[in-house]
């Protein structure tokens, strides 16, 4: 088993913010990549990081409110407007490649659940088995959504300066951690391991060493 080494003066990260020096990073290799690339697939993919790690979480809100039937399924008028209603600047012509890419059996629908594990930044199965355990670890009612209730005790805020100096309760600086997972105009307090697991591909796209990337989650979730 290999062990995991690094110098004393790399930083140590509470679960990233969109204010956050890896975040920014994400977004401004993501913006310098859409140019090069004619995959739409890729600057889907690249479009939504351009807006921060929780940019995939919100392609994923979307498309699912679409989804009136519960069926996972997406028709082609129902994909467009989802990307449309992103703000996201893919053009039609791709968006309709994208479709048709997806459309294998041509039946007029694509599955929503396979478009969003596309779309997910590819992580190794060691990134995303520290990704579950730090989930699993803050799921304590174990019904497969992190909620306020859920954090309590695990992700403590009686170090939070704002805290110590009265600014804000803790319930309040539990809700601000749940926000980082979630997307403005979607917040509802609830985080799903698909969201989670978004928001982590999102960060690892910026972190290449994984030893990093393990010891970061270890240290954020006193895993």
């Amino acid at each position: 088993m290999y062990k995991c080494t690094t110098n004393s003066n790399i930083a140590l990260h509470r679960p990233q913010s969109p204010s956050s020096r890896v975040d920014e990073e994400l977004i401004q290799k993501s913006l310098r990549a859409i140019n090069s690339t004619t995959d739409p697939l890729e600057k889907l993919r690249l479009l939504c990081l351009s807006r921060g790690a929780s940019g995939i979480i919100g392609l994923g809100r979307i498309f699912r409110r679409m989804d009136d039937d519960g069926s996972k399924q997406l028709n082609k008028e129902e994909f467009l407007n989802g990307i449309k209603e992103t703000g996201l600047d893919l053009p039609k012509e791709d968006a309709d490649e994208l479709f048709e890419k997806f459309d294998v059996d041509k039946s007029g629908s694509i599955s929503l659940d396979e478009f969003l594990r596309q779309i997910r930044p590819p992580m190794s199965e060691s990134r995303r088995a520290i990704v579950e355990q730090a989930f699993k670890k803050l799921d304590k009612t174990g019904d497969g959504e992190i909620s306020i209730e859920d954090v309590r005790g695990v992700y403590s805020a009686a170090s939070n300066p704002r805290y110590m100096s009265g600014e804000e309760s803790a319930d309040v600086i539990l809700k601000r951690f749940l926000a980082n997972f979630e997307t403005e105009g979607t917040v509802d307090g609830k985080i799903t391991l698909e969201e989670f697991m978004n928001y982590y591909s999102g960060i690892s796209v910026s972190i290449d060493n994984d030893c990093y990337f393990d010891l970061m989650m270890r240290q954020a979730y006193k895993l």
